[in-house]
């Protein structure tokens, strides 16, 4: 039996997420912070590259280039906020650094439709003066569908394909395609005044990826004939051993699931995973059966990958779920929302018998075609607990492969660092023990340890005649907050208070006092949310209202005790009081009105 915390243990705050928030993201000791005129231009003859974020977090990816007047951005990307950041719908990149350089901005190069790359685009781009983005035709496409739901200026876009080479200022950008779980997905091509800086964007090796065309595996090896500068790689997978598995591997599991499911066959996914949701409607036509897609985003996604020609589907095989009754349960497949347990999804709502149509039957297997997000790990096995209490068989990754990452593994990684030969190796994407497995994994691809570069979010590289250079200067790089239609407005303070509102709840204490002497009308009102069930703790409210009685005895509305005084004192000796009967500090809300 493992034993209980202490009080004390319990009352600690949680570290999660320090080092994220603002307050906490301090630079090194060692580090700069690069000042307003440092900021204002680019030192001629140096080629500066600066991850904004995505080097310290999984999302948030975004990355600047700058020589001299010219500046290129890789990625915009959002980061799905944590578990100790109440009421933030996600978080952005700072681009304080760019402000009074918006003219210099040549372009926005996008390497595929992922939030966490293209999710900052419609906060971001408007106030950088619209530049030009360039991204392939289905990247595009989402982009532009989410620009829907924002009332700001129409975005300046640019269609490009793997064979397409841009000028853009003093730099030459071409493409690779690469193998995502995604369509068109594609790797960059970066030349600069001193070489080409190769950024891989999300990938994997896997050169017969279903659904989209293969990854050019071919260009990747050309690019060690060429001096590469520097290899950008992505790490979120770093930290695992081997190889990732091939899409054709996932394939035949799937359609050995969907053969021999004796009832309907219920598939929980991402809806940005386009290429498992294609494979999923190959392997039902092959058996002859009908797929139904329920969840808004992942319908959207699919319309949009269907019109854009991404998605091939025979006339009938996509069928509305208002015909599921027209065919025996055997012959239906239901695509969702929500295998990571998320509460509002199609998944979680039919476990939780809310789903308008949908039910779970005997019979029924519920597949789970994604790895579970760190984090979830709870309201996933919540969800999975709850589909086997109804009758259902579950399947997931950790039983059978019915999921394919879509980031390179250890092996993968060692293989295209072999391939493109760089001089420079810098990881990026990913937290930073992944960024330093993959400094490793390039150490051990005879990358010397000098020329390994492991930034933090903001830190500046640069590139001169004499070398490459991991600089102590740093950029702004804290997270700015969305919150519904704020952006950028919810400072760390809220933030904290949130937490505590969380954490202890609140109590607002209403003193209701004569104008004139400035004695209690009546007995102080109490309203507790998160604090206290009043009802149950009679004894303990009589103690805090003798306790407001004996401060307001002091307040005098013409004196110097006046209401901000009481105020403070209120809030000061009733929380003392409060946390010596509770070890509790709920947030204290003290109002007094004069009649």
């Amino acid at each position: 039996m493992t034993a209980k915390p202490s009080t004390s243990q319990r009352r600690r705050p949680s570290s999660r997420g320090r080092g994220h928030y603002g307050m906490h993201r301090r630079p090194p000791s060692d580090a700069i912070v690069v000042s307003k005129s440092q900021q204002s231009r680019a030192a001629s003859g140096v080629l500066r590259v600066i991850p904004v974020g995505g080097c310290e977090e999984v999302g948030r990816n975004m990355t600047i280039f700058e020589y001299g007047d010219d500046i290129i951005i890789i990625d915009m990307g959002l980061q799905w906020p944590e578990e100790d950041m109440p009421g933030i719908d996600y978080i952005i990149p700072n681009i304080e650094y760019l402000k009074g350089k918006e003219k210099n901005i040549r372009g926005i190069i996008i390497t595929h439709g992922h939030y966490d790359h293209i999710g900052a685009i419609p906060h971001l781009a408007p106030p950088l003066g619209n530049p030009p983005i360039f991204g392939t035709p289905l990247t595009l496409g989402i982009i532009a569908k989410r620009q829907e739901d924002f009332k700001t200026a129409p975005l300046n876009l640019k269609s490009v394909d793997r064979d397409t080479v841009l000028k853009l200022g003093i730099f030459t950008v071409s493409f690779f395609g690469v193998s995502h779980n995604i369509p068109d997905s594609v790797g960059v091509i970066v030349d600069t005044p001193y070489g080409k800086i190769v950024h891989t964007g999300d990938f994997k090796l896997d050169p017969n990826y279903s659904g989209d065309r293969p990854a050019e595996i071919d260009k990747i090896q050309n690019l060690g004939k060429e001096n590469v500068l520097a290899l950008m790689a992505d790490s979120t997978n770093a930290s695992q051993p081997g190889r990732q598995l091939t899409e054709g591997e996932i394939q035949g599991n799937i359609d050995q699931i969907i053969s021999d499911a004796p009832g309907r066959t219920i598939i929980g996914t991402f809806s940005s995973l386009l290429g498992r949701i294609q494979q999923i409607i190959w392997a039902a036509e092959k058996q002859r059966k009908k797929v139904i897609i329920e969840g808004y985003s992942m319908k959207r996604n699919f319309e949009l990958a269907q019109a854009l020609g991404y998605m091939k589907t025979k006339r009938d095989t996509i069928i509305d779920i208002k015909d599921m009754g027209d065919y025996p349960n055997s012959r239906i497949i239901i695509m969702c929302t929500g295998a990571q347990g998320e509460g509002r999804a199609v998944l979680m709502r039919i476990a939780n018998k809310e789903h308008r149509v949908l039910k779970i039957e005997k019979g029924d297997t519920v597949v789970f075609s994604s790895s579970v997000i760190p984090g979830n790990e709870r309201s996933v096995q919540r969800l999975k607990d709850q589909l086997y209490r109804l009758g259902a068989e579950v399947i997931h990754y950790q039983m059978m492969d019915v999921h394919a990452g879509g980031h390179a593994k250890q092996d993968d990684l060692l293989d295209t660092i072999a391939m493109v030969k760089p001089r420079y190796h810098i990881p990026v994407y990913g937290n930073h023990s992944f960024l330093r497995i993959h400094a490793k994994i390039a150490l051990k691809a005879g990358i010397p340890e000098k020329n390994i570069f492991v930034p933090d979010n903001g830190q500046i590289i640069e590139f001169t005649s004499r070398g490459g250079f991991l600089t102590k200067n740093k950029i702004p790089s804290d997270y700015v907050f969305v919150d519904g239609l704020g952006v950028g407005d919810v400072s760390h303070v809220v933030l904290r208070d949130r937490q505590m509102m969380a954490e202890d709840g609140m109590l607002v204490v209403i003193a209701t006092v004569n104008g004139r002497n400035g004695t209690l009308v009546n007995s102080p009102d109490i309203i507790s949310r998160g604090f206290i069930y009043m009802r149950e703790n009679k004894k303990l409210v009589e103690q805090i209202r003798a306790k407001i009685k004996g401060v307001m005895g002091e307040y005098n509305p013409k004196g110097q005790q006046n209401e901000s005084y009481v105020k403070d004192k209120i809030r000061n000796e009733l929380g003392q009081f409060i946390f010596t009967k509770t070890e509790r500090r709920p947030m204290i809300l003290p109002v007094i009105i004069e009649v």
